[in-house]
């Protein structure tokens, strides 16, 4: 990976998305999934998690023992990674880029905290 030309694209409490500017590709990292994604699987793989129809698949596996009941299929036929519904609703959050919203920085008066030197 290129350290230098590596842009954070955006960022949520499971995971980053980022993209080398050098070898074209992006780069999310979630939980413990980590993906390189060149920029017409990037298009794919985003257009199949903004679009994943999260009630179906719930209700689909509503007596399953599993945890996480909504499937992602990879291109190997026997590993289906499944996520949560908060899990998919912070993939999307990532793939969100248009409706991002910046990052604030807290000022000090933004702090309600009563400091009290002994």
């Amino acid at each position: 990976m290129c350290r230098d030309r590596v842009k954070v694209l955006s960022r949520v409490p499971s995971g980053e998305l980022s993209f080398c500017s050098e070898c074209q590709v992006f780069h999310l990292e979630f939980n413990n999934i980590y993906l390189e994604l060149k920029q017409s699987d990037f298009k794919q793989f985003k257009d199949y998690i903004m679009n994943i129809e999260m009630d179906y698949w719930e209700d689909k596996y509503a007596c399953a023992k599993v945890q996480r009941k909504i499937p992602i299929p990879s291109m190997q036929t026997n590993l289906v990674l499944m996520f949560k519904r908060e899990e998919i609703k912070e993939l999307q959050a990532l793939f969100n880029l248009e409706n991002r919203k910046e990052i604030s920085v807290l000022h000090l008066t933004d702090i309600d905290y009563t400091l009290i030197l002994n």
